[in-house]
């Protein structure tokens, strides 16, 4: 391969240039405004507990007790403290989630030690790792297509795109994942590019830092293999075996979590195992249809149902996803047609390897692994670099019409205004379906919290507890008893004794576990509980009822 010096990428013209930085500014609110009034869902929960070192077994101990519990008293075990070193962070989360590489987890401790574990400031974590983003995409685009507009288009549909706004809001890994991505394909193209021994060591700690951010960084960097090999050739050994050293060097970083992984790998496998869960065919393109538009366009419209796969001509999204699947099929085709194959061989591969490991077992043996939008980040970054490919390049282009100018530049304002609506909405919303069983905690919080003195009973698990928790006014009081299975009555000496210095009595219930703590109450006690709220998640078939007690 030559090796030559790369160009900066040229300032667009006034007009295009003034759009591009009002996106960029835009993507910046998008990911740090009001990070601290969207429900916090369980799975955060989970991130929380785990960096301030508490184990889900020991916070079921001690809040499943039937004892009056306040709500403020559950936000200990989602706040680091001087009980709890990062020896207990990293022990429980090697104990109970080895599926998850703790770098993440290590920064946002330290984070949180150091400025406070308010909801905004554990946000604001990851929404800044997400800003990371916008550089390594801009040096990815320089390495691929060099001095143009791409690399200022991708940008500004990776600043303003949902579903990349919707996981830097997460205290998750998966912003640091997405940059992690991001840097080691640059740095991958680099060392290809100048193949020196400074340039191979920085994508070997980039590859490290992929391997520490999520484990499916794996076939990714697999795919960054089959690229080198295909690229570099038989003449191009030197730069294969750079690869092998860099990624074996990588491994050898990564080697005391993997340990870690492998030694823990059977409690890994069953936290991962719901995804195995078989899905419908028809129900696995809706979600893959579904998850396509978040990439472009995320905004409820009309009365639609935030958890609804239909797609028919009443649904408005139809006429949305059509363009979006028709665009980006050709978008492909004029990547693979007008690039040169060391482009467009990179970027079907970071989509492929990304994808494929996840939708053949889906097909073949069921299951919903692909349908999770989160596994699917890289492939969204290959989508975005072929669509702005596609849009620089028509919008530069002086063989085609005036007309068709005029579509492409209506195309392009079309879809980043999908993209800033759906910013919009994003950051004023109190829920999004991204918080999947807890979705309609904010609702089930405003109706207790109205009550001046409530007390709320719930055998839910100890996540949405403390999920619901955070929306919860510190006068709530709750009693939680651990879920008995196999039983169809609860006996009355299992039950939460009931006081009389409560304005109000609730029971909380999420199912479809099915939950016998109120018909219990019902059936030891003169108590009656009328249902005052339910939610419904109709594609998992699950509820959240809200129980009030009859005066």
């Amino acid at each position: 391969m030559e090796t030559k010096r790369l160009q900066l990428g040229k300032l667009p013209q006034p007009p295009l240039r003034l759009l591009c930085i009002t996106l960029l500014l835009l993507g910046i609110v998008f990911r740090l405004a009001n990070l601290d009034s969207k429900v916090y869902w369980g799975d955060e929960t989970f991130s929380s507990s785990r960096i301030a070192g508490y184990s889900a077994e020991e916070i079921i101990g001690d809040i499943y007790t039937g004892e009056v519990i306040s709500a403020t008293e559950l936000q200990k075990y989602q706040t680091p403290n001087s009980d709890r070193s990062l020896a207990n962070t990293l022990r429980i989360i090697g104990e109970e989630a080895p599926q998850h590489p703790p770098v993440y987890y290590i920064l946002a401790r330290f984070w949180e030690q150091w400025l406070g574990s308010s909801l905004a400031l554990k946000r604001t974590l990851p929404a800044l790792i997400s800003l990371l983003g916008l550089p390594c995409l801009y040096w990815l685009c320089l390495e691929l297509f060099g001095a143009s507009l791409t690399p200022w288009l991708a940008v500004s549909l990776f600043a303003v795109s949902p579903i990349h706004i919707l996981y830097a809001q997460e205290v998750r890994e998966y912003s640091l994942w997405t940059v992690s991505i991001l840097l080691s394909s640059a740095s991958l193209l680099r060392a290809m590019r100048v193949n020196s021994r400074v340039s191979w060591c920085i994508y070997a700690l980039s590859v490290a830092l992929s391997f520490y951010s999520h484990l499916f960084s794996a076939p990714i960097i697999l795919g960054h293999g089959i690229y080198v090999l295909i690229i570099a050739g038989w003449q191009g050994r030197q730069r294969v075996i750079a690869y092998i050293s860099a990624v074996t060097a990588a491994l050898l970083i990564f080697s005391p979590w993997l340990a870690v992984f492998l030694e823990n790998e059977p409690r890994a496998s069953k936290e991962w195992g719901w995804v195995i869960k078989e899905l419908p065919p028809l129900d696995l393109g809706r979600y893959w249809l579904k998850n396509l538009l978040y990439g472009f366009f995320d905004v409820p419209l009309g009365k639609e149902y935030p958890f609804d796969l239909t797609f028919s001509y009443t649904q408005p999204r139809t006429y949305l996803v059509l363009p979006i699947v028709g665009l980006v099929i050709y978008g492909l085709y004029f990547l693979c047609r007008y690039t040169p194959k060391q482009v467009w061989l990179f970027v079907l591969l970071l989509m492929g390897f990304t994808s494929l490991p996840l939708v053949l077992p889906d097909v073949i043996s069921g299951g919903m692994r692909s349908t999770i939008a989160r596994y699917q980040l890289p492939s969204y970054i290959g989508i975005q670099l072929t669509i702005s490919y596609l849009l620089s390049t028509k919008l530069t282009k002086f063989s085609i019409g005036i007309w068709q100018k005029r579509l492409w530049r209506l195309t392009t304002v079309i879809l980043v205004s999908c993209g800033v609506l759906s910013g919009v909405l994003i950051v004023q919303a109190e829920t999004w379906w991204t918080k999947y069983s807890d979705y309609y905690n904010a609702d089930v919080a405003n109706i207790i919290n109205q009550s001046p003195a409530p007390l709320v009973l719930s055998d839910s698990t100890h996540n949405r507890i403390l999920s619901l928790s955070h929306k919860l006014d510190p006068k709530v009081q709750l009693q939680l008893i651990k879920k008995i299975k196999n039983v169809s009555e609860i006996p009355e000496d299992k039950l939460p004794k009931i006081s009389g210095n409560f304005s109000d009595v609730f029971v909380l219930e999420n199912i479809p576990s099915p939950s016998w703590l109120r018909p219990s109450i019902e059936n030891h006690s003169n108590y009656k509980f009328n249902l005052i709220y339910e939610g419904n998640i109709g594609f998992k078939k699950r509820k959240v009822l809200l129980w009030k007690k009859n005066d």
